[in-house]
């Protein structure tokens, strides 16, 4: 047996290892219940559900934590809207005490739990165990400004999956344990996920992080670059970039200031033909009169 198999072999071994004493474990609440995973892309609307919801929402508590020993954030107390937080503008509490955040940026990523307490003010306490959910959010950023993107120029596309991280367990590890991939799909739904070719190089450098550099070509105008997360080969979320020229931007500048001269002319010439006019009426029947 080759020392590349054997080596092969053993990371399975210790992914294995982990998953089972490790990931499994965490994944599963303290009360035996499965926690959510959800998937999102930035800039989308998201719904987190609260699996241990009561009659209504007076109890329900959402509580935030950005990875295992960052300090917890409360966003919902007793079904109240916390407003000192950065984000409480784009939260909001559904009726079915589900959590929705608006325009999902990629500091939105973590985890979520979802607590009920009952009792008399100043005095309640928790009911159950928490129903977590994990919040995972798929971003895609440009090495380029919008006024470096023209033809001729290299831009490189990162597609990163941002997600919450255990205690002990990296991303990558998570991902590989969890079967889950990062794509790259061009236009016509070809996936790309480290084949490169003459015109894309394509890397991956962790199974969280997959990036696109290519040199823009004309037609490569308006071109969409889609990045895909799917987990178990079920596509989860996606995220589309489009290219925009930057001398596309520059000729609808133009034309638009071109238009608003234009605009500007026309306007002179109706508000200055009644004062002309008058001005001609009023010579002629001096002239008249001189006659």
């Amino acid at each position: 047996m080759s020392k590349c198999k054997k080596d092969d072999m053993m990371i399975q071994r210790i992914y294995k290892d982990i998953k089972i004493f490790i990931i499994q474990p965490i994944q599963r609440g303290s009360s035996g219940v499965d926690d959510t995973h959800v998937f999102i892309s930035s800039g989308e609307n998201v719904r987190l559900p609260c699996n241990n919801a009561l009659h209504d929402c007076n109890s329900t508590t959402w509580i935030y934590n950005r990875f295992t020993h960052s300090a917890a954030v409360e966003l919902i107390g007793l079904g109240i809207k916390k407003t000192d937080t950065e984000r409480h503008e784009r939260l909001s509490l559904g009726s079915d005490c589900s959590l929705n955040i608006k325009n999902v940026t990629k500091e939105d990523y973590g985890s979520y739990s979802c607590q009920q307490w009952m009792g008399l003010q100043g005095q309640q306490k928790q009911q159950g165990a928490d129903a977590r959910v994990f919040l995972h959010v798929l971003h895609v950023s440009s090495s380029s400004s919008q006024t470096q993107i023209s033809a001729g120029h290299s831009v490189t596309l990162s597609c990163q999956l941002y997600s919450y991280s255990y205690a002990g367990v990296s991303c990558d590890v998570w991902i590989r344990s969890e079967r889950i991939e990062l794509f790259w799909v061009n236009q016509a739904s070809v996936k790309k996920q480290t084949r490169s070719d003459s015109r894309y190089q394509i890397s991956a450098p962790d199974h969280c992080l997959i990036t696109l550099n290519t040199t823009l070509l004309n037609e490569d105008d308006n071109r969409e670059w889609r990045c895909e997360v799917t987990q178990r080969d079920q596509v989860k979320t996606s995220v589309t970039y489009t290219v925009k020229s930057s001398a596309e931007t520059e000729v609808r500048r133009s034309a638009g200031s071109l238009f608003r001269v234009i605009v500007i002319i026309v306007e002179f010439a109706v508000f200055a033909a009644p004062s002309v006019i008058l001005l001609q009426i009023i010579c002629a029947r001096r002239t008249g009169r001189k006659k």
